[in-house]
């Protein structure tokens, strides 16, 4: 099993008293997976994902990557796997402005030590989610549509085994929504797992599996 999260919870004090965001959240997903995770917003759904990429500790609870408790790893070790092995995208855009559409791309390369070309694996990422020809624009010169595209890409720059993403298409319009949605369910049939939350219940025929999340809670809809 590629990632396994056993009983997560995220608890907080609201007026000295427990107030869960995430309550016993169990998960597996298994390479070439495409996990949904739908509800409403502030059901707990950003809280998960930020434990399930080693950005939040959890109150208990365990994240298993490879076997890996994660949360047992130093910060140098966590920072290595959340380069490598997690990628993650985060709601709303997070390019780096002042940097071009290809330098994006590549930056994550040379946050760690990989062997390659990094522009001619970023150039040919940005051929897959069609945008090559803007490798040299910057963001602000980007539709929504497009930014999310290259947001994509530079979370692949790495091959992560495990592709999360929040609200990938929450500010974008329908027909850019079907893309990247497609472009999704092409990055898991290439082999890498997809977990992505959404508010949008039509998303989740795109995936294999979908789970729901109600006040903290996480359940499989069958």
């Amino acid at each position: 099993m590629l990632l396994e999260i056993a009983a997560l919870t995220k608890e907080y004090k609201r007026n000295k008293l427990p107030f869960y965001a995430v309550k016993d959240a169990n998960l597996s997903i298994d390479t070439g997976d495409f996990v949904s995770i739908i509800g409403r917003s502030g059901s707990g759904k950003t809280t998960l994902l930020s434990m399930a990429a080693g950005l939040l500790k959890p109150t208990s609870g365990a994240v298993t990557l490879e076997g890996s408790n994660i949360f047992s790893l130093s910060d140098e070790e966590m920072s290595f796997l959340r380069n490598t092995k997690i990628a993650y995208i985060p709601q709303g855009m997070s390019l780096l402005p002042n940097l071009t559409v290809l330098d994006n791309v590549r930056l994550p390369f040379y946050l760690s030590k990989q062997e390659g070309d990094a522009a001619e694996k970023a150039l040919s990422l940005l051929e897959q989610v069609g945008i090559v020809r803007l490798a040299g624009d910057y963001p602000k010169q980007l539709s929504g549509g497009e930014q999310r595209r290259v947001s994509i890409a530079r979370a692949l720059i790495n091959d992560p085994a495990l592709l999360i993403a929040d609200e990938p298409t929450g500010d974008l319009d329908t027909e850019t929504t079907a893309e990247i949605m497609q472009l999704f369910g092409l990055i898991a049939q290439n082999g890498t797992a997809i977990l992505l939350v959404t508010h949008e219940p039509d998303m989740v025929s795109y995936g294999n599996r979908v789970y729901v999340m109600n006040a903290g809670t996480l359940t499989e809809k069958k």
